[in-house]
């Protein structure tokens, strides 16, 4: 398509970068920033980042809206589905004690508040692949802020924007922000008993073991200019107790009158504890707003693309949706073990597995990542004992992306080192609206061309 122009911007950022030699001292700038601000991390640990961004021009911006609202709006769909159809509950396969607990009511009409899309996305020719969807607990808020920003920071940056002065960024904190708040107002207890019907006091519940710490204060921080008492709350802390003749969700702090779960639902069944049956007594019984309630589990699963490939949806999405659906998202099978897996054996090339549970985007397995195919094998007959899916692996647009710092345990002196990377980019929504992009891309390593990963900052260039 002529009228994307992404690459050949990205093009010129790094002939800019060139043309200073590198710009160490600019990278030296941006690493000095993100040592100082909230730390660039994920569940994982510490992944590397690059100095140069993702750049979009308004009709790549305008492709990506769509995909992220129409997929937006597949989500809500399938979830009202899901909690209104047991047969089509039992294409998800969920144990029943997680079923439940999707069932359970919030209290508000959103079902999916907070939702990011990750898409592999040709910046040659506009195509794109839902690969999947994070919306029990999605990641890459304030790490793509961050790397922008220390991007911005370069004098590669300052000479690019002089070129490009209607360049903008995302603010994706904002973002969740306003959702958080939107959902509250929307609650039906909001304005009952002793709760404020605007400033509710914010609990952010997570194991503190799982927290994505840096996210969390970024979030807190920008509740408190807005005059909202938000916290991290271990969830071990929550119980129930009684004043005035109301019962609350308090933790050691006082009272929570709107969690923002980022606790993954299957960690808490993992990890029982008296706060867990609290959080989710405080669910059931309207104690609380708890927001994205448990509902999202779901469509935050590995089972999400294998339904959506089924006819099972059929007469769930309108003619635009299937459309979308057969066109950007890939054929997905869960495994049993009566399933056959002779076809995935026979061209290992063509397949990515999966486990069973939570959609994450790094613990794909391909088939050719195995020279020996009996290990190939074993990974098929492991996905297949527990129920996990096999889908077919599409191709990832190809970009080259400079280090502002390497992965752990790498020598430093491939800092400033030009990689070519596989993209994937994060599409944030909140309360289905577009918000911003967590671009991130993994590249050669000892263990094949996802054994490193780096998180990009994203400009976009008004066109």
């Amino acid at each position: 398509m002529s009228n994307l122009h992404g690459r050949a911007l990205e093009d010129e950022y790094l002939g800019i970068m060139r043309d200073l030699g590198g710009d160490a001292e600019g990278r030296e700038i941006a690493a000095s920033y993100l040592a100082s601000a909230h730390p660039v991390a994920n569940r994982e640990g510490m992944p590397t980042w690059s100095v140069t961004p993702k750049i979009l021009c308004s009709a790549e911006l305008g492709i990506l809206r769509d995909a992220a609202e129409t997929m937006g709006r597949i989500l809500e769909r399938v979830t009202a589905r899901f909690l209104s159809d047991k047969n089509f509950r039992a294409r998800f396969c969920l144990p029943g004690e997680v079923e439940a607990l999707s069932l359970v009511p919030t209290g508000y009409e959103r079902l999916i508040p907070f939702a990011r899309i990750d898409v592999l996305f040709d910046e040659e020719t506009g195509d794109f692949t839902v690969v999947g969807a994070a919306t029990d607990s999605s990641l890459g808020m304030t790490a793509s802020v961050e790397v922008t920003r220390a991007a911005q920071l370069t004098e590669t940056y300052r000479r690019f924007a002089e070129l490009h002065p209607e360049v903008e960024t995302f603010d994706v904190t904002g973002g969740v922000i306003d959702a958080l708040r939107e959902t509250y107002v929307s609650w039906a207890n909001a304005d009952t008993g002793t709760r404020h019907p605007e400033r509710p006091a914010v609990g952010i519940v997570d194991y503190p073991e799982s927290a994505s710490a840096s996210e969390f204060s970024d979030i807190i921080e920008r509740l408190a200019d807005e005059g909202v008492f938000a916290r991290f709350v271990d969830i071990r802390d929550l119980r129930i107790e009684e004043a005035g003749g109301h019962r609350r969700l308090v933790d050691s702090q006082g009272p929570i009158g709107c969690v923002y779960r980022r606790v993954l639902l299957s960690e808490m069944l993992e990890k029982p504890c008296d706060g867990a049956d609290a959080l989710v007594e405080a669910a059931r019984r309207g104690l609380a707003c708890v927001i994205g309630g448990f509902r999202t589990w779901p469509v935050s699963t590995n089972a999400l693309l294998a339904v959506l490939s089924s006819d099972a949806v059929e007469d769930v999405l309108d003619h635009e949706e299937l459309a979308f659906v057969r066109a950007h998202v890939p054929r997905t099978y869960l495994l049993t073990r009566e399933s056959d897996l002779t076809p995935y054996l026979a061209e290992p090339g063509r397949w990515l597995a999966r486990p069973m549970g939570a959609y994450r985007a790094n613990e794909a397995v391909a088939g050719d990542s195995y020279a020996d195919r009996d290990d190939w094998w074993r990974v098929l007959l492991a996905c297949a004992e527990e129920g996990g899916a096999i889908q077919e692996r599409p191709s990832a647009y190809r970009s080259p992306a400079v280090l502002g710092a390497p992965a752990v345990g790498e020598d430093e002196s491939r800092a400033g080192e030009t990689v070519e990377v596989e993209n994937i980019l994060g599409l944030h929504l909140f309360c289905g609206r577009f918000g911003g992009v967590y671009a991130r891309g993994g590249y050669e390593g000892s263990h094949g061309p996802w054994s490193n990963r780096t998180i990009m900052g994203c400009l976009v260039v008004r066109d």
